[in-house]
C-alpha cells in the first residue's frame, strides 16, 4: 500500500477530518470515510475520526487502499465519444443511463459499456467506477470526463477541486424568465455542534444566461 500524506491550509481550517481529506486528495467523501473506519487515515501521526476538526498545517496521511479484482461484465454498448486520447475520454452520457453499477442497476451502466470501449481505466474509485472522474444523474444527460489511468484521475479531479474547468448546464424552464442574466445567493446552512445548536451559514454566489426563449418555455444556462 502506498501513503499519501497532505498539509491542511487555513481555507479548510477547521472542517471535519473527511471533508478537509475529500478537498485535499479528490477521492470520493464515501471513500475517505471507509478509509477512516479501516483506521487508514492519520492526522499528525495519530488515527483520528471523520468528525475530527483538523487545524492549518495539520498534517493528514491515509493508505491507499490495493484494488480489488474487477467483476464488472464489459457490455457492448455504443458510446457517444466527444473526445478521446490515450489519457481522457470525454462522453456523451444519454438521459436514462446510469453512470456506474449500483443495486439494482448492475448493467447497462455507462461502466459497462467503457469496460468494453478501453482496455484500461483509471482505478482510484475503486472497481464499482473504474475511470469515473465525476458523475451526472440518470435522468441528465450530458458530457463527463473519464480517465484512463491514475495520473490524469488525479489531474482532473484536481482541476474541478480547485474549479480551474468549467461544467455549464442547461435548463428548460416554464414560466416567464425576466432577467436576460442574473447573479444569486445560494445559502447552505450547515450544523457544526447540535448540542449547542451552533450554525454556519455558506453562500455560494451562482449566475444564470437565458440562452432562448419561446412562449412560455425558456432555456438558461447554469
Amino acid at each position: 500500500m502506498t501513503k499519501k500524506v497532505f498539509q491542511v491550509d487555513a481555507d479548510l481550517n477547521g472542517e471535519r477530518l473527511d471533508k478537509a481529506l475529500t478537498n485535499l486528495s479528490g477521492e470520493s467523501r464515501s471513500l475517505v470515510q471507509t478509509l477512516v473506519k479501516k483506521q487508514a487515515v492519520w492526522v499528525n501521526g495519530e488515527l483520528q475520526k471523520a468528525n475530527y476538526k483538523v487545524k492549518t498545517g495539520d498534517e493528514i496521511a491515509y493508505e491507499e487502499q490495493e484494488p480489488e479484482e474487477l467483476t464488472i461484465e464489459p457490455e457492448n454498448i455504443p458510446l457517444d465519444i466527444y473526445f478521446e486520447d490515450h489519457d481522457v475520454l470525454v462522453v456523451n452520457k444519454p438521459q436514462g443511463m446510469v453512470v456506474h453499477p449500483a443495486a439494482g442497476h448492475t448493467s447497462g451502466t455507462l461502466v459497462n459499456a467503457l469496460l468494453y470501449h478501453c482496455n484500461d481505466l483509471s482505478g482510484i474509485n475503486g472497481v464499482v467506477r473504474p475511470g469515473i472522474v465525476h458523475r451526472i444523474d440518470k435522468d441528465t444527460s450530458g458530457l463527463l470526463m473519464v480517465a484512463k489511468n491514475d495520473a490524469a484521475h488525479e489531474s482532473l479531479s484536481e482541476q474541478l477541486r480547485d474549479k480551474t474547468s468549467d461544467r455549464i448546464y442547461l435548463a428548460l424552464v416554464h414560466g416567464d424568465i425576466k432577467h436576460q442574466k442574473r447573479n444569486y445567493r445560494s445559502s447552505n446552512r450547515t450544523c457544526e455542534r447540535r448540542s449547542e445548536k451552533k450554525w454556519r451559514s455558506q453562500l455560494t454566489v451562482k449566475k444564470h444566461e437565458l440562452i432562448l426563449k419561446y412562449l412560455s418555455v425558456s432555456v438558461i444556462s447554469h
